[in-house]
Formats: C-alpha cells, sequence, structure tokens
C-alpha cells in the first residue's frame, strides 16, 4: 500500500502489515533488554524465520529523540547518522523528504523489503520506551540474563572496569523494563530468559512465535550456518560463578542483588558486601582508569591520544577521520 506519507511500501504479492491509515507500519516487533544479554544470538534466530525480518541494533532510531515531546532536527540526524558506525553498516536510504517518525519507519521498511518478509522488528538496548511515540501500537520481547553474567561481559568487552559499576549496564535496562512493562498492555510484550533460550530454543522460540503470530520454524536454529554464532550451548549459562572471584560476585550483588532476585535468579552463598562512598569513589575511579587503558591498547596509543586532542580541540573534520580509523578496528574485533 503506498500512501503520502512514505516512499516504502510492499509488493501487493507480500501478506503486510502496513496498513495504518498514517502510512506506518503496524504493529512492529522489538527486542530489547541490557546489552551482552544475548540479544545477538536471539536477533539471529528471529532473522531466520522465513515470515521476519528482524534487524540488529536499531539504537540510532531513538538515540537524539528528546525525553518526552518533540522530534530531532532532521539535518542535525542526519549528521549524526552518517557518524554512526552501526547505521552506515545498514546501507539505509535517508529519505529527507519524510518527517522524522516515517523516516524511522522507512528504515524497518527497507529491511522488511530486502528480505521480503510480511513482518519486521530490531533490537534496541537503550531508551526503548521512546519507541511507543512513532508505534503506540508496537510490540515486545524483553530478553533477561543473569546481571552477573552481563556484568562479566561487559568487563571483557571494555566497557566497565570492576563488576560494580559493569552491572550498571544491566541494572539501567531492567529498570526501565519494570517501569515500561507497567504502561503495555498484557498481549503486548513477553518475557523470555537466556538461560531457557539456550537450555530449550525450540520451546521458548515456539513461545515468541505465537506472542509474534507466526508458527515456528525449525529454520531458525540454522543461524549458525551463515554467522559466527554457534548453536544454543548451556555452557554459555551462569559462567559468573566459575570465571569469578568471591569479592567479584559480591560487588555485583551490591549493586543488583535485589533486582537479581526480582527477576528470579538467586543471590549466591557468599556475604552481603555493603559498599561505602569512599569504596565508591575509588571503583569509579578504577572504572575510568581500565576504560582509558582498554582503549588505548585495542585502538593504539597514538590514535587514542590523536582522539582525545581532536575531541578537546574541537576540530570536527579531524574528529570524524579517526572515528572512522576506530570504527574500523572496532569491526574487526565484532563476533
Amino acid at each position: 500500500m503506498t500512501t503520502s506519507h512514505s516512499a516504502y511500501s510492499l509488493p501487493d504479492s507480500l501478506p503486510s502489515t502496513v496498513d495504518r491509515p498514517d502510512g506506518m507500519l503496524e504493529r512492529p516487533v522489538f527486542l530489547v533488554g541490557s546489552e551482552r544479554s544475548g540479544t545477538t544470538l536471539l536477533r539471529l534466530m528471529l532473522d531466520h524465520h522465513p515470515q521476519i525480518a528482524f534487524f540488529f541494533e536499531f539504537q540510532y532510531a531513538v538515540s537524539m529523540m528528546p525525553d518526552t515531546t518533540g522530534w530531532p532536527d532532521l539535518k542535525a540526524y542526519r549528521e549524526f547518522c552518517e557518524n554512526d558506525r552501526i547505521f552506515r553498516d545498514t546501507r539505509l536510504k535517508f529519505d529527507e523528504s519524510l518527517d522524522y517518525p516515517h523516516l524511522i519507519d522507512s528504515f524497518l521498511r527497507q529491511k522488511q523489503l530486502r528480505d521480503g518478509k510480511p513482518l519486521v522488528g530490531a533490537v534496541v538496548h537503550y531508551q526503548f520506551d521512546r519507541l511507543l511515540r512513532i508505534w503506540p501500537d508496537a510490540r515486545f520481547i524483553h530478553l533477561v540474563r543473569d546481571g552477573r553474567d552481563v556484568a562479566r561481559s561487559v568487563i571483557t568487552n571494555g566497557l566497565a572496569g570492576n563488576m560494580y559499576t559493569a552491572a550498571q549496564t544491566w541494572m539501567k535496562a531492567e529498570t526501565l523494563w519494570s517501569s515500561f512493562a507497567r504502561e503495555l498492555p498484557a498481549d503486548r510484550w513477553t518475557a523470555v530468559r537466556y538461560e531457557d533460550l539456550v537450555t530449550k530454543p525450540e520451546t521458548i522460540l515456539t513461545h515468541i512465535c505465537e506472542f509474534i503470530g507466526v508458527a515456528y520454524d525449525p529454520a531458525m536454529l540454522e543461524y549458525s550456518k551463515d554467522s559466527t554464532y554457534e548453536a544454543p550451548s548451556p555452557a554459555r549459562m551462569y559462567q559468573w560463578k566459575t570465571r569469578l572471584n568471591p569479592d567479584e560476585i559480591r560487588l555485583a550483588e551490591a549493586r543488583i542483588g535485589s533486582l537479581l532476585v526480582e527477576r528470579g535468579y538467586e543471590r549466591s552463598d557468599y556475604a552481603p558486601l555493603e559498599v561505602s562512598l569512599p569504596a565508591k569513589i575509588r571503583l569509579h575511579i578504577q572504572d575510568r582508569l581500565y576504560r582509558i587503558s582498554f582503549r588505548r591498547r585495542k585502538y593504539g596509543t597514538r590514535l587514542w591520544l590523536a582522539k582525545a586532542v581532536a575531541r578537546r580541540l574541537r576540530l570536527h573534520s579531524w574528529q570524524k577521520a579517526l572515528q572512522r580509523r576506530i570504527d574500523a578496528i572496532d569491526e574487526r574485533h565484532l563476533k
């Protein structure tokens, strides 16, 4: 259906969910949850369904949106997208004739058209509550993983320097979900545990497919044929029990222990830890130093220093050139 609002529409021969009067996609599906929680794994499974086109990280759709009302300036947003490594990898068309909601909608529609599938969705880790301002009828799959495993993975990827600060990544996403889910009708969201997904994938994927409105297809588990991700393995569960020392576990539980229990995860048997204000200050300093050291090792001292100087002096053209070199290194490190 073609409307005056959008340059993107599905061919008549393909079953279409694009039938809202304003030309927007109807009831897209979003996979939300913390980074390092298994969203890439589940996204690959969903994208391999014959009827579901599922985009990878879609954070650029909401990152520049104001907190409450209004839309980003389109000129500034285009510049943001041109400098965003993930957006550039999508090879999406940026249609300047569209307003912001229809532009974001067109990004999903382009994925849908490329894949020739009737249903479409994407992964969003932060600020996913803003999606309802574009698609008030959107549906959500919430994926949760043990926050101690998430925090350990966050450190491994250089995004935090200790378990206390790393746990913030998980806590931020889960706290947002707690408040957000209360606003959604029960038929518009479903929750999945990563640990269940890797131990009984067919059962969990069948449940997700029922929620979306399609039948489970075995092709969903064939993603390893064309990706670097292996088949689901229970060995990926609860690695914190063997790979973290007691002090690290206590630090994480000092930050997120109550929320872990709320999500159905048991605390360890270690004595609870009280983190004093001076200790918190030391942890945040250590976190910053670790992240600086990690980036310097990853990108090389010269590139890291050059980026810091360019940012401090506000040399935007140089910043952009340096960022492209950093993005190329990040690409090589992607799984």
